[in-house]
């Protein structure tokens, strides 16, 4: 079911979304060579229990850490580790969560370990793109949901980019998962139309190469079959009266 947000519970949402965008801003500022993930998460999880909010993902359906890290061919889901260090020329996804008063913000950016290539760079800015295009095609009672994963995957595929089918962007409220899903491909004039207070997790997940994907033995990380790069930029929308307030940024 999908749920209808008044503008009481939005500004809750907005709270923890700032959470979120300021967690991620802090590990932005500690990408360097030679830092584990765990140190990230580390960082991650003293700064969000800092702002008497709750890491989302912290034990979600088992998951052992409180942000996702995710380098160079790991799309989503990569998991902190001691022994994962960052190295110059990787680029690195950040997917993070946070519960302020019962309420769940989301986002996610990819950034650069130190000097990356020139191909690795136009990846994440396409990516960026993306989402942007998404959001700006909203128009409440109008966009359905093919017309917004439509647009996203066209400016993808325009940049000869793959748009990964097997994950999707979600509802997003009290739970950090809720209906509808939000695919970041279909076909325009398909799906349901989106509507004011609703609050949506737009995501794309966009690969240098093939579009598919390989779900590894430890439950949780996503990689690339052709293992190619691949980025994610993600951030909590609500779409209102007023128009759409991306509330993570």
């Amino acid at each position: 079911m999908i749920t209808i947000k008044t503008d009481a519970q939005i500004e809750y949402m907005r709270k923890a979304n700032q959470i979120v965008r300021d967690t991620l801003n802090l590990l932005r500022d500690h990408t360097k060579p030679g830092v584990s993930t765990y140190e990230l998460n580390r960082l991650a999880h003293e700064y969000i229990t800092s702002q008497n909010a709750i890491p989302s993902f912290l034990n979600y359906h088992g998951f052992p850490a409180s942000i996702c890290v995710s380098v160079d061919c790991e799309v989503v889901h990569g998991i902190p580790s001691k022994k994962k260090i960052l190295e110059e020329g990787q680029i690195v996804s950040y997917d993070c969560g946070a519960i302020f008063n019962g309420w769940h913000g989301d986002a996610a950016r990819t950034v650069a370990v130190g000097l990356i290539t020139p191909e690795c760079q136009r990846l994440i800015d396409v990516t960026e793109q993306c989402f942007f295009e998404g959001v700006n095609s909203i128009v409440a009672g109008v966009t359905r949901l093919g017309d917004l994963g439509h647009t996203i995957q066209a400016y993808a595929e325009s940049h000869g980019y793959g748009v990964v089918r097997e994950l999707v962007g979600h509802g997003i409220g009290r739970n950090m998962h809720e209906e509808p899903d939000v695919p970041n491909f279909g076909v325009a004039g398909r799906g349901m139309r989106l509507s004011e207070g609703m609050t949506i997790a737009i995501e794309p997940m966009i690969t240098m190469g093939t579009e598919k994907v390989d779900f590894l033995d430890d439950g949780w990380t996503v990689k690339t079959r052709d293992r190619k790069p691949a980025a994610h930029y993600e951030n909590t929308v609500a779409i209102t009266s007023r128009g759409v307030e991306i509330l993570s940024l």
